[in-house]
Formats: C-alpha cells, structure tokens, sequence
C-alpha cells in the first residue's frame, strides 16, 4: 500500500498537562461502556492497588482513566511508596528529568526509586506508555548524554527504540492504531496521540508485538537510523547511541537538514542485511523512494506492557482496561 505522506500522518497540537483529548479517530462512547462491562466480568473484581510514578509527566490523567475503570490508585514518588501496590504506571513526560530526579530521591542505605522499580518490575505488572516505555527498554538511540548516563535505569524488554522517532513537542499528532487484544470490537481502532513519541525499530525473543504503524520518522531520527543501520551493516553491537548531527552546515550562514531518502538499491541492500539477522536487530525496512517505515507501537512481555503513544489523554480506557485485567490476572493467582 502506499506510504502516507508526513502531512497526512501528522496533525499539531499542543500538549498541556491536564489537557484530555475529545476527538478519538471514529471511537465513540460505546467503547467507553464496553471496557466498563468488561471490568464487570472480566477484571477488578478484586480490589487492585495500581501505583502511578508521578516524578513527572502525565500521572495525573492515568489515575483518572484507571479509576475509571474501577482501580484504585496511588501515586509513587518514593521507595516506600511502592509497597502494597499490585501494579504500577510509568508514564509519558521528560525521560531525563524522570531519571534525574529519581536518582536524587534516595533511601538512607542508598536505595533509589529506579533500584527499587528494577525489583518491582522483574515480576508485578507494569506498563511504561511513551517515556515510560523508553525507561524499560534494554535499547535505546537517538540518547542524548545525559539519557546515556541515566536514562534506562529499569530496562527489562528487550527492545530497540528509537527516542523522539515522530518529532518535537509541536510535531505532535494523533493516528488510528490497534486496539488491545480482548477488549471490545478489534476492528475498532484505537486513537494513538504522540507527543514527542519513541518508536519500537525491533523486539528480541519472548516479545509478544501488540500493535504496528506506519510513520515516517522526523528529520533528526531519519539521521539517527542511517547512523544505526551503518553500525549494524559494520557489525556493531548496538546497545545505547547517542544523538547524530543531523545538520548539513555549508557555510556559516548557509545550515540546512541532511536529507535521507531510501533509493530502490540502498532497499534491497537492507534487505539482504536484514537477512543476515546481524547482532539479532532486524530493522523496519524504509519504503522505496521515501524514509517512511513500519514501526511498532506496542509490545508486552508476560508482566511488562509498553505503548509508544498515550492512551491517558484519550477518552478511550480500552488499554486502561487491559492493564487492568493484567493486574487482576496477577493478583488472583
């Protein structure tokens, strides 16, 4: 099928913290009421104590859309807030501010937030959606230094993701895409906002893929993944990479973006690479002619859910309630 173009896929917005989307890509109310009828047969039938990490970022909306589901809630900035909780949230905002502020906030034997979270998350559900998927990722390019040193503090799913794969902050948008397996009608797509968003480039063994789009990634993570793809071609292993210049700088007044565009050669060239599986990467062929790509957008592994998007500034709980029976799930065994 033909690739959408970049103005197709992407529709600005601004973000603002305790904004709460109404459109929702053809979703009505009635998904609303099938995810509530689904808390009532399926799941939350026992109590469940669901954390949010509210270092920073979007915890207030996921306690409201986990509420609405019928989850209790509390929010986690301590070590000793993580105890009694059956799950826990880490969710979308600033990655690095979330890494340095948790760093900071330390037990008196020298226990961090993300020391605590590694045992957490090792066995009780958790689900890191847009930053918080990035923090429980064992992969992760287009890192600056300071993501470097303090970015994948929980790690765990052993995926490669592409940081800020969409865009900036006002390259922001919102785009059909799968909805959660078992919850409500699955052909009724899920609306995916993306702000600032990672994207899912591979997953390892034992990943199960909840969901794929087709995006094309902006101007500075198109560098980062020719960067990328280089590396894998020369046989690196590549684990964290940092930010690639992306400018073209001719003269001192003349500075433009480098442009990567795939040919029908450099495709088949990747092709043939991919083939080869070389350090068990195998990266979403770009589109002939375009940078355009298959990316995936939602993953889970046994206890640990991730989605790239944010489903806390939808009216739509159906990933809520997904959560939630996971939890459940947890908690009744």
């Amino acid at each position: 099928s033909r690739a959408p173009s970049q103005n197709q896929q992407h529709r600005h917005h601004r973000h603002h913290r305790h904004h709460r989307h109404q459109q929702s890509c053809n979703i009505t109310m009635a998904s609303t009421a099938t995810a509530t009828e689904a808390a009532a047969t399926n799941g939350t039938k026992k109590d469940v104590l669901i954390g949010v990490l509210s270092l920073q970022g979007a915890f207030e909306e996921h306690q409201q859309s986990l509420e609405a589901v019928g989850c209790k809630t509390k929010q986690v900035r301590t070590v000793t807030d993580l105890e009694g909780i059956d799950g826990i949230v880490l969710p979308g905002g600033e990655s690095t501010a979330m890494g340095l502020i948790g760093t900071s906030a330390a037990t008196p034997d020298g226990k961090n937030v993300w020391d605590a979270l590694k045992e957490f998350t090792a066995t009780k559900p958790t689900w890191g959606t847009c930053a918080g998927m990035i923090l429980l990722s064992d992969k992760c390019v287009g890192a600056s230094a300071v993501i470097e040193n303090g970015q994948t503090l929980i790690g765990g799913v052993d995926i490669l993701v592409c940081r800020n794969y969409f865009g900036s902050q006002v390259s922001s948008f919102e785009m059909p895409t799968p909805p959660p397996p078992s919850i409500g009608d699955p052909e009724e797509t899920y609306p995916g906002v993306f702000i600032r968003a990672p994207a899912i480039l591979s997953a390892g063994k034992g990943v199960e893929v909840l969901g794929k789009v087709f995006a094309t990634p902006c101007r500075q993570a198109a560098v980062v993944l020719e960067d990328l793809e280089r590396k894998i071609r020369n046989g690196e292993n590549v684990i964290m990479m940092g930010v690639v210049d992306a400018l073209e700088r001719k003269s001192s007044q003349e500075i433009t973006y480098r442009v990567v565009v795939k040919s029908h050669e450099d495709s088949k060239e990747e092709k043939k690479e991919d083939e080869k599986e070389q350090n068990c990467i195998s990266l979403p062929g770009a589109a002939d002619g375009t940078n355009s790509r298959e990316v995936i957008s939602a993953v889970r592994k046994q206890n640990i859910l991730c989605t790239a998007f944010h489903p806390e500034l939808t009216q739509d709980h159906r990933w809520h309630q997904y959560f939630a029976n996971m939890v459940q799930e947890f908690v009744s065994n």
